[in-house]
């Protein structure tokens, strides 16, 4: 990503400044989203899309790894043209006596033209060294009849060269830090620009005509590093909003149920006898006083049943599946039910496990164990609660199409409890 570091001199850490590697580096982000094809941008997840840009522009300062460095000696003839300590005759040209070559080779971890990456604090007397695959080389020429501690430079010159590194790592970790901000901003800023101009256009009216040589494809350029990471899959066909409940409305939703659980406590005679399909009836009732009526419960939408459905301008804006406890595998099964009517881009979810007789804390291990071990699982939120959890899925045909799913756990009382 960055070649074009000065080698020649045999002199490490010498090179451009890190600061202005970061800043090319950080340039070269914003300037690889804008660059991405509208509708290729439009239809891959944001957080796939951000996740690609911060592995791709991370920097990988190198570890040495002293504990396996070894060593190589050869006879060789070295030139001593250059040593006033000597009587030569003509030093216009090599003089050659017989010696020895001793190299030393420390292998390493991480990105090697960093070797050359100046840090913003640094010696006008740079170490020097050769890098040589994934290893680190000094050599050493000692004429025949000279004595020198070979041993003690090579400690000395490796402190300096880890000296270094640590400068380069303390910097490289705070621009490191700074990806994911940098990355989601810019995929956020090109995103809401591109929708701003769809919405443009829609207003108008008019068939929108394709440009000549659009690409249906994006072509990622090559980067240059161990592992490349590659631009998440997604389709470059037209974008099409799709309806969104925004967070601060699915956090409303939310609450509403969960309010149910102080209604719960308040009553428990009332619900101790109660199925999935009463207590559904008394989220509804809960949802339906703040939103006019509008969640409805058993409705059809993309090939299977809901038990709570909230509807806004006839889209379907929030699902919700009530279940019992029954073990990890029936639970598994609410999560491809979910799944399989949940059809649109972003769309925000819910599980709420009713548990009637066991443990708590049994019930959130097989929540947590369970999800996390689905094949549509592609992360978990870090979301605080006390008896539930936050997941993001991927539709089962698209990975880019993402589902936030909440689940949470309702200890309802059972008729024993109640007397």
């Amino acid at each position: 990503m960055f070649r074009y570091a000065d080698k020649s001199s045999g002199l490490l850490f010498s090179s451009q400044g890190l600061s202005d590697l970061t800043a090319k580096l950080a340039k070269g982000l914003r300037d690889e989203v804008e660059s991405i094809d509208p509708n290729r941008l439009l239809n891959t997840a944001p957080a796939d899309l951000a996740a690609y840009l911060v592995e791709k522009y991370r920097l990988d300062p190198p570890t040495l790894r002293r504990d396996e460095w070894s060593a190589e000696e050869s006879e060789t003839k070295i030139d001593v043209s250059g040593d006033q300590n000597r009587w030569i005759s003509d030093r216009s040209r090599p003089f050659y006596v017989p010696g020895q070559r001793i190299d030393v080779e420390v292998p390493f971890d991480g990105d090697s033209e960093l070797f050359y990456v100046r840090p913003n604090q640094f010696s006008l007397s740079p170490p020097r060294a050769a890098v040589r695959g994934r290893s680190l080389l000094l050599s050493f020429e000692i004429p025949h009849e000279q004595e020198r501690d070979v041993r003690s430079e090579t400690d000395r010159s490796l402190a300096e060269i880890e000296q270094n590194l640590s400068r380069i790592r303390g910097e490289a970790d705070q621009y490191n830090r700074s990806l994911p901000y940098e990355a989601e901003t810019a995929v956020s800023n090109r995103r809401a620009r591109l929708l701003t101009n769809q919405g443009r256009v829609a207003a108008l009216g008019i068939p929108l005509k394709k440009r000549a040589g659009a690409p249906s494809t994006y072509a990622m350029p090559d980067v240059r590093r161990r592992i490349v990471p590659t631009l998440p899959p997604a389709a470059s066909v037209p974008y099409e909003p799709e309806p969104v409940l925004d967070a601060e409305h699915y956090e409303h939703v939310l609450s509403v149920v969960q309010n149910m659980v102080q209604v719960m406590e308040r009553s428990p005679s009332s619900f101790a006898h109660m199925g999935e399909e009463a207590l559904r009836d008394h989220f509804l009732v809960q949802l339906n006083g703040q939103f006019e009526g509008r969640a409805t419960g058993e409705t059809f939408n993309a090939g299977g049943k809901t038990d709570v459905l909230l509807r806004e301008n006839g889209r379907n804006v929030f699902i919700a599946e009530c279940k019992f406890w029954k073990g990890p595998k029936h639970y598994a099964e609410t999560i491809d039910q979910l799944l399989g009517y949940s059809s649109w881009r972003d769309a925000k979810t819910a599980i709420l496990v009713f548990n009637r007789g066991t443990s708590t804390s049994t019930v959130l291990d097989g929540v947590r164990d369970r999800t996390e071990a689905h094949q549509y699982w592609k992360r978990t939120v870090d979301w605080k609660h006390e008896s539930g959890f936050r997941y993001v899925f991927h539709h089962p045909g698209d990975r880019n199409r993402e589902l936030t799913v909440t689940v949470l756990v309702f200890d309802v009382p059972s008729p024993s409890s109640t007397g």
